[in-house]
């Protein structure tokens, strides 16, 4: 095993210097993990305003999360976990909506919260690197159906059981992680040779919408340009540190928003729950988990949608 014992956060002395994301379109650039989940309708209703509908089928929604490591962007080098809550529909296509952005820079939180309208929090990433060895199949195992799994990055070469990366992300609350939540994933280890295949180069567009927060009040609507080599891998295990079942947290959540209307701390009821509604998004069941290597992801700057702003709570702390 190879220890990295890598972990860390952003100083105070950061969020007082200027910034340097300048004017848009933002470049990012670096690697990152994008995982879908079946999230049950009922959680991510809780975030999503009540203007969209929900795509969904049987219950649920495709959401999901977003972990990336930036080594180049306008606010340095940095980790970001985007939590999604699900997709809305916006015809003629959907866009994401992100239950919860976590990074570890305060200029990248506070670029987040105030120009994008995302509700994003500081937080730390704790990683573990163990062993980067790589297991060969011989291709006479694979046979003629391997054909597309070689084409998406996943056939005769894959990652061994202890070729893994530990992350554990805990937001920060104030000064202290006492009280924050946090979740751990164990995830394959990137690829970082480039004599490797990384998969086909893609373009895509990924949509998103955003605001409805203390910070950004009015409904927003992005895009996020990106280039990137992209292979599909196995899903990242995600797991949480506090106590009570999946269900438990759900159902405590539900009940602590539901009754935060008669509460006079209204706003710390609400963020408790959504913290564990974003627990339950991490926890519901992996479909699909896409590596994007070589990644320069340009954003946009967002345009207002609607300046409506009602249930303006529980965006940022």
């Amino acid at each position: 095993m190879e220890a990295e014992g890598k972990s860390s956060s952003s100083s105070s002395s950061s969020s007082s210097s200027s910034s340097g994301y300048g004017k848009p379109p933002w470049i990012f650039k670096g690697r990152a993990l994008y995982q879908l989940h079946l999230v049950k309708a009922e959680i991510a209703r809780a975030f999503i305003p009540k203007e969209f509908r929900l795509v969904e089928a049987f219950g649920y929604t495709l959401g999901g999360f977003f972990l990336a490591n930036y080594d180049d962007s306008p606010a340095g080098v940095f980790d970001e976990l985007v939590v999604i809550a699900g997709i809305v529909w916006n015809p003629p296509t959907s866009c994401a909506w992100a239950a919860r952005v976590l990074v570890n820079s305060d200029e990248a939180c506070v670029h987040g919260r105030k120009a994008v309208g995302l509700p994003s929090h500081v937080a730390r990433f704790s990683k573990v690197n163990y062993s980067r060895r790589i297991t060969a199949i011989p291709s006479q195992q694979g046979g003629k159906n391997n054909g597309f799994l070689n084409m998406i990055g996943i056939g005769n070469t894959f990652n061994s059981p202890k070729d893994r990366l530990d992350v554990q992300v805990t937001e920060i609350h104030g000064r202290t992680s006492a009280d924050a939540w946090s979740v751990n994933l164990n995830t394959a280890v990137p690829m970082m040779k480039p004599e490797k295949w990384m998969g086909p180069a893609i373009k895509m567009s990924l949509p998103s919408f955003s605001g409805h927060t203390v910070y950004n009040p009015n409904l927003l609507k992005y895009s996020c340009q990106i280039e990137c080599r992209v292979r599909a891998v196995k899903p990242a295990k995600v797991s949480s540190p506090s106590p009570g079942t999946e269900k438990e947290k759900e159902s405590s959540s539900r009940h602590q928003i539901l009754r935060s209307m008669e509460s006079t701390t209204a706003v710390e009821t609400i963020q408790n729950g959504e913290e564990n509604l974003c627990v339950s998004v991490m926890l519901s069941k992996p479909v699909l988990a896409l590596e994007f290597n070589c990644l320069n992801m340009q954003v946009e700057a967002p345009i207002v949608v609607s300046r409506h702003s009602k249930n303006t709570i529980g965006g940022c702390s």
